[in-house]
């Protein structure tokens, strides 16, 4: 059977990797959620002293790469989750604190460097569903389906709110409001691997769409580049 590589790139709280994943597992690929390893790698930093005063102590991480070892490994119920160093940490990744400091962290060159090279590997001789900031400009240049997810700041800021007080965070929605507009910022212009559209991406605005929807939609896509029909 014919496959294809899918990257799936966009803001940050749009339910890329949600609606990712139930692809991958529809259609039978890997799924890697990129995501979560720049998460874990945050993780890691604000446990072994790498975050400072509110700050990245980049050189502090850097020496630290290559006591990092990343994985996925599937739940009770299928579902791929984050291994940091041998320990699943797809929890303690979701916290507000990991995603303050996510995005300076994934500005670091060696850091993506490193995580990019990974990915790759993921990805070699395989169908694969990838999410992330730069799966389609950087990771999977020539990737058969290229996907761009976006919404509102608003719709992003509530989505994200509401995830967190499922999960019993005591949070403001002013607070993550914050943050995704943050968080959009240095995505988009940091120096190394910004977020940025692919040319040859699809753009979805999901800012008035349900989960549903968004599977549908994206479907419907991988099935006519499996085909060979577009």
């Amino acid at each position: 059977m014919h496959t294809i590589t899918i990257a799936i790139d966009g803001h940050s709280s749009t339910g890329k990797s949600t609606v990712a994943k139930e692809l991958a597992d529809y259609i039978g690929y890997l799924y890697v959620d990129t995501g979560a390893m720049y998460r874990a790698v945050t993780l890691f930093a604000l446990q072994n002293g790498c975050i400072i005063d509110d700050t990245v102590d980049e050189a502090g991480l850097i020496e630290k790469l290559g006591n990092i070892e990343l994985s996925f490994q599937k739940n009770a119920e299928g579902k791929a989750e984050i291994i940091l160093n041998g320990k699943n940490v797809e929890k303690q990744i979701r916290t507000l604190e990991v995603s303050e400091y996510v995005s300076p962290v994934a500005t670091i060159s060696e850091v993506r460097k490193k995580l990019v090279e990974q990915q790759q590997r993921m990805g070699q001789g395989q169908g694969v569903v990838m999410d992330g900031r730069d799966i389609g400009t950087v990771v999977f240049p020539d990737a058969e389906l290229k996907v761009f997810m976006t919404a509102s700041p608003e719709v992003r800021a509530q989505r994200r709110y509401d995830e967190l007080l499922d999960r019993g965070h005591a949070i403001s929605y002013e607070e993550v409001y914050e943050n995704v507009m943050e968080r959009d910022t240095i995505d988009s212009t940091r120096e190394d691997s910004p977020l940025k559209q692919a040319e040859d991406a699809i753009v979805i605005d999901n800012s008035e769409m349900n989960q549903e929807d968004q599977f549908h939609v994206l479907l419907q896509l991988a099935k006519d580049r499996i085909a060979g029909r577009v």
